[in-house]
């Protein structure tokens, strides 16, 4: 290594879909580690929305220092570039105390954007072309914008979940005030190496079907919790259109406005968050650095053990 290389910072990832055990695996490696734990979840951030976010209780983190959940009022506006700089200080300051962070979520887009090192400009807002956005998707459905960034940004149209509005207008402004996409901007801004040496763990399940029960188990936990009362405040709050893009309060909207019973919710919910779970694999399945681990084939302690070994043989 060249003495003039910056040393990269090591930071260990633990990926993958929704009910996938992540929260669990950051925890156990952070303990053995005696280190802390960064959040990369989009929706984990907001102060109101615990259950419905799967939010790792107290008990949870079992005494390990989480970062960035649970801080964000549902008023205030939080961008991907809000994020990545969050990110870097929380994990800047971990391993200044000579500790290696644990990274942890399932938003692909926050991951990757702050692996990378991507840059952001925030030159290019323009706060009235949002709004006429926001109201033509209103008027005419979210579709109508998903065809108008594929009709000069194809690449982001196809990565863009078609749910997330703010996500779909933000590309849309970007090239309207730039002349440039968000996928060439993307591209010039990772000219900068990234400063991290990552270990990344995903968790998978060989047996699809483990997977999708574990995610119904955990709807079905989440009404228990108090999820309808939890959604029922957070909706009625003037900003609670924010709470609207994550699943669990959406598929409520119409149960609350009287038109389908809880039971329909709840299913919605379900269906709603195992396509959530695939569209999550199929991002991380373009990751190849990621280390695969199956904890149905390989039973709760193996999967812990499995992640400190591919730990060891990636730091040494």
């Amino acid at each position: 290594m060249h003495a003039t290389h910056k040393p990269h910072i090591p930071i260990i990832a633990v990926v993958g879909p929704t009910a996938s055990g992540k929260s669990h695996l950051a925890v156990e490696l952070a303990k053995w580690k005696q280190t802390e734990v960064v959040s990369a979840d989009s929706m984990q951030i907001y102060r109101e929305m615990s259950i419905g976010t799967a939010k790792p209780t107290p008990q949870e983190q079992e005494g390990v220092v989480h970062h960035l959940i649970d801080f964000v009022d549902l008023s205030q506006p939080f961008s991907v570039a809000d994020y990545v700089s969050l990110a870097k200080k929380c994990v800047q300051s971990i391993y200044d105390q000579g500790k290696i962070p644990v990274l942890v979520g399932g938003t692909g887009l926050y991951i990757r954007s702050f692996l990378e090192n991507i840059s952001f400009s925030e030159q290019d807002r323009d706060e009235v072309l949002r709004l006429v956005l926001a109201q033509k998707a209103k008027e005419k459905g979210i579709q109508e914008l998903v065809e108008e960034l594929k009709s000069f940004d194809p690449e982001s149209a196809e990565r863009i979940d078609p749910n997330n509005l703010p996500r779909l207008i933000r590309a849309i402004e970007i090239y309207r005030t730039t002349g440039q996409t968000m996928t060439q901007q993307i591209q010039q801004s990772r000219q900068m190496p990234s400063p991290y040496q990552v270990c990344m763990i995903g968790l998978d399940y060989a047996d699809r079907q483990v997977l999708y029960d574990r995610i119904n188990r955990r709807v079905d936990q989440m009404l228990e919790q108090g999820l309808v009362e939890e959604a029922r405040r957070v909706l009625a709050q003037p900003n609670g259109q924010t709470a609207l893009q994550a699943i669990g309060y959406k598929e409520l909207q119409p149960y609350f406005q009287g038109e389908i019973s809880l039971e329909q919710a709840a299913e919605n919910m379900k269906q709603e968050t195992r396509r959530y779970a695939k569209r999550q694999l199929t991002w991380f399945r373009r990751e190849k650095k990621i280390h695969w681990i199956y904890p149905d084939e390989c039973g709760g302690e193996q999967v812990v053990q499995q992640a400190k070994e591919i730990v060891i043989r990636t730091f040494g």
